[in-house]
Order: C-alpha cells, then structure tokens, then sequence
C-alpha cells in the first residue's frame, strides 16, 4: 500500500467546522491534522464515496474531498448503466474526471462496481427480458463488460468491487438476471476475467448487512473459500457497513473479519454511513458516533484490514433520505460541512492507532 502514498505533510490542509457535543463549532486558527493524515500514521486508507456532479460544482465538497481522504470511490459513474448507457457506446467522462482528481490529490481509487443486480443499462435489462440477449450472448457481454471497464483503468484502480451483493439475507444467491440465465459460476468467471484485465488490482466480493458473523456474511465466508481453493483470485472482502442506530449494532465483527483473514484475504468496510430516524438529536448523534467508532475500531484491530471508506460524508449529498422515508444524518459532517460527532470520533479513533 504505502507506494501508492504521499507524505502526509503534502496532505491538504484547510478550514473546516469542529463539533463539540452536538453543535458544530468554528474551526480553530489553526486545523487539525485531517483524516487522511491521521490514517496515514496508523497505517489504513481513509476514503470517501464520491458524487461527481457535487465534485464539479460545489467547491467546498471539492476542497474538503481533497483534504479529508485519501482514498475515493465513483459512487455512480463506474456503475455499467453510466459507462454504456448504449449497446457499444461509452461515456467514461466522469469515472476519468474522478481518477484524474484522485491522482492530482495523492489519492487512490476503489472500482465500484463491475456485477450487480441493479443499475444495469435499459438495453441489457429489455434484451434479457424479450430474449434478443441468450445466455451464450449474455455471458459474452458480461465478459466484454468486465474486461473493457478494467482494462481502461489498468494500474490506476487499487481495489475493485467485482461481484456486489450476490446472497439474500438467509444465504440464498439472489435469483438476479445473473444467476437466472448463467447460473452461479458467473461469479468465479467475473473475478478470472477481472484479474485477466488488471492482475495487480485487489478484487472484493461486496455486501451489506455483512458486517458481523450471521447467515449472508457464512455465505460468503463458504464462498470465498471453496473459490480461492479452486484457485479463482477472490482477494477481498468488502463490508458495506449500512448500519441504523435504531436497529442496534451488529455483534461478532471483529470475528467476522479474522475468519477472512484467516483465508488470506484483504478486508475492508467500504460503504460505511450510520442513519437515524429523523430530526436528529444529542443522543442519536452519540450513538452514530459510538458505531462509527466501532466499525473503524474493527478495522484497525486487523492485519488484513485495509481501508475504511464512508458512503458520503456531508450529509448535503447522502444517498439515505431519498431511499429511507424519514431517515437522515447518517454521515460525519452536516449539510454545512460541520463536524458531527461521528467525525470526531473517526479522528480519535484514527489518532489512537497512530500513536
């Protein structure tokens, strides 16, 4: 990892907001050290996803994404329906605009995502639905996909998220366009294709609801170890880290990750934002930052954990309340860029590892 790092006295520096309890606070003279300094000392990636309308047009989220991380991740625009929106037509302007920040602000970039259920382009959807697209076509498209996508960003992606979000919550596979027309060794055949593409970039199986030890996350376990006993180059496992302060925490994490590790794989918690229902309040506010605190915490108590990456981090751009009816807040900065709880308790957390 670290020939993909700058110092960390080259790391941006800036005014921000600092929070003390629950209200946000004027930032100080002179700022603390930011995040990706901080992680830099203790030896782990801190990144962010990105949203690239946000990046171009708000200066503020551009300076602070700049500052705070040093790892990025395309939250839409490496996604297949934003790279082929037509049969054979690409539009790479935006994933190429965020490895062109990342590489003028030191930072690296995780590939998000190759094969997935959801936000696939309309013309594979209705061609598999009308069956214009068979399986033999369809698997041949997959392959030109996955390999086209790495290939373009060969040895500028330091870790991609291959196959995301494969298992229902009982374990199942889920009974996506996938599994239906290929069957399960679609999985196998996108981690061989992506490694064939760009052999130096790490490749992830990804989830949610994956981060302590239950039924999807043994599914994967079992997965991961019967295909890299086959020899197929699974080398991480992603943990999304969706949580809900309402919902309670997640038990056995750190058990979770050490049976992965044990197989000789990179792990990683790479979407991590923790909701609320909302308005928010002190005590919800604590309580995100205790869970985000305990994910990071996780993280750093395991070799094989590499990097910690928010889902967002102002909650000016989350994802969540247009999803979750009512819920909200689930990042470490505000709407104005204040510094929640949560932010403070990643930097304490970051500092006490560093130590």
């Amino acid at each position: 990892m670290n020939r993909f790092r700058l110092p960390a006295a080259v790391a941006l520096l800036g005014t921000a907001l600092l929070v003390t309890g629950a209200v946000a606070q004027p930032a100080a003279a002179h700022s603390p050290a930011p995040l990706r300094v901080l992680a830099d000392r203790a030896g782990v990636r801190v990144g962010t996803a990105v949203d690239m309308t946000a990046l171009a047009e708000d200066r503020t989220y551009r300076r602070t994404t700049a500052r705070e991380f040093d790892s990025v991740t395309a939250e839409n625009v490496m996604k297949w329906e934003s790279v082929e929106p037509r049969r054979g037509e690409y539009d790479w302007k935006k994933a190429d605009d965020l490895v062109r920040f990342a590489r003028a602000h030191g930072q690296v970039v995780r590939g998000h995502t190759l094969v997935w259920h959801s936000q696939l382009p309309t013309w594979l959807t209705a061609g598999v639905a009308d069956g214009s697209i068979d399986a033999k076509e369809l698997r041949g498209i997959l392959r030109d996909h996955i390999t086209t996508e790495v290939k373009r960003y060969k040895g500028k992606i330091q870790q991609w998220d291959v196959v995301n979000e494969v298992f229902e919550e009982d374990g199942s596979l889920r009974n996506s366009i996938w599994l239906q027309k290929l069957g399960p060794s679609y999985i196998a055949d996108a981690f061989r294709w992506a490694h064939a593409a760009d052999p130096k970039a790490k490749l992830f199986l990804n989830d949610y609801n994956v981060e302590g030890v239950n039924a999807k996350s043994t599914a994967y376990y079992d997965l991961a170890k019967r295909l890299r006993a086959e020899g197929v180059p699974v080398q991480g496992f992603g943990i999304q880290g969706h949580l809900a302060i309402q919902y309670g925490f997640p038990g056995q994490v750190a058990e979770n990750l050490a049976r992965f590790e044990a197989l000789g794989m990179q792990t990683a918690f790479t979407e991590v934002d923790v909701r609320m229902v909302l308005p928010a309040d002190s005590a919800k506010l604590a309580t995100q930052a205790d869970y985000f605190r305990r994910l990071l915490d996780a993280c750093l108590g395991a070799r094989s954990c590499r990097s910690f990456t928010v889902w967002g981090y102002t909650d000016k751009y989350s994802w969540v309340p247009g999803v979750f009816t009512g819920q909200g807040a689930a990042t470490p900065m505000d709407e104005e860029f204040g510094r929640k709880p949560a932010y403070g308790a990643l930097r304490e957390g970051l500092l006490a590892a560093g130590r």
